[in-house]
């Protein structure tokens, strides 16, 4: 396994890391036996989240006798310090240790920003946490381009997690930018929400890439964490045929795939699309059927609000049938 510094946290973490998204499809105990088999292979790096319902304290149980052999990273959508103080010590109960290595901002927009950094704002309690030796490194973690270009600039930033992938490159500039300000890139969505079926070939290509520190694959089972070392553990050049196939399936994605680029903004109904668009993946390809449906039920507007308008359509870079698509996310979620 080949390890990483972590920008300015100065942890050395393994090449992939572990995705806590899936394992609330599993058990405890299979998830002890998962995390076992991982400590073997030298991964050391676990993302998890306050939001993925049983995964933290899944985890916490898996850790039991074997915390210090990780890096342990979890994330709260929280934006006021009270409600983030909260976070961080049911994060802490759950995951069974009296300090987490990284606690990220999970998914917040430039306008949640401005609450997470005002007085009484989440900020605050993180530092507080920090200072304290709850936590020891501070993070964000986003989907819009906009917040990533802001958590650039923001000192207290330690590591930045964005979707990247063959498909979704939007990024590219940001990521590089992450190295240069020595910011630690944490890559998620490898296989795009579960839209690339060649998880051998999508981590091939996060690897290659010298700008991404970690890459973090869901996983629930032993096969598939057996599947993923292979990929990352093969270090020689991406070969023609490889490079080849990508073109094909960025090809084939194309016409359907929204790469969460955030160019159809604003919406005239005031949908985040993209955030429609990655529900309907952990619906329909990551088989979180009801969390998914949780998440979903609880934004402000959904799919079927959709007004027809097509102005999205004509800002999007892909020429995505956005109304059509959101027709499909509305059917499927039954609103």
């Amino acid at each position: 396994m080949e390890y990483r510094v972590l920008g300015k946290t100065g942890l050395k973490v393994s090449r992939m890391g572990f995705g806590g998204i899936p394992i609330q499809r599993t058990t405890a105990e299979e998830t002890k036996k998962l995390i076992r088999y991982l400590k073997e292979r030298g991964v050391n790096y676990i993302d998890t989240a306050r939001g993925y319902t049983v995964s933290e304290s899944y985890l916490g149980e898996a850790l039991e006798g074997i915390r210090s052999h990780f890096i342990l990273a979890t994330k709260s959508m929280s934006r006021t310090r009270e409600a983030m103080e909260k976070d961080i010590a049911i994060s802490l109960s759950n995951l069974r240790t009296d300090y987490i290595d990284l606690y990220q901002i999970h998914n917040a927009t430039p306008k949640d920003m401005e609450t997470v950094t005002a007085p009484g704002g989440a900020l605050e309690a993180l530092l507080e946490a920090k200072a304290a030796g709850k936590i020891r490194h501070i993070g964000i973690t986003a989907h819009s381009p906009e917040t990533f270009r802001l958590a650039l600039e923001l000192p207290w930033v330690e590591t930045i997690m964005f979707p990247y992938n063959i498909v979704e490159t939007q990024a590219e500039a940001l990521i590089r930018a992450c190295k240069e300000k020595n910011i630690g890139f944490i890559a998620m969505k490898p296989l795009a929400g579960g839209a690339i079926e060649d998880p051998t070939l999508a981590l091939r290509f996060l690897c290659a890439d010298e700008n991404v520190t970690v890459v973090i694959p869901g996983m629930a089972e032993v096969k598939e964490a057996e599947q993923n070392l292979a990929a990352v553990e093969e270090q020689s050049p991406l070969k023609t045929e490889e490079l080849q196939k990508m073109e094909e399936i960025r090809r084939s994605l194309g016409t359907h795939f929204c790469r969460r680029c955030n160019y159809c903004a604003p919406c005239s109904a005031g949908i985040f699309i993209p955030a429609m668009f990655l529900m309907e993946g952990y619906l329909s390809r990551y088989g979180l059927e009801d969390w998914a449906k949780m998440r979903y039920n609880g934004m402000e507007k959904t799919a079927s609000d959709c007004i027809g308008c097509g102005s999205c359509e004509s800002r999007c870079p892909y020429n995505l049938p956005i109304r059509e698509m959101l027709k499909t996310v509305a059917e499927k979620f039954g609103k």
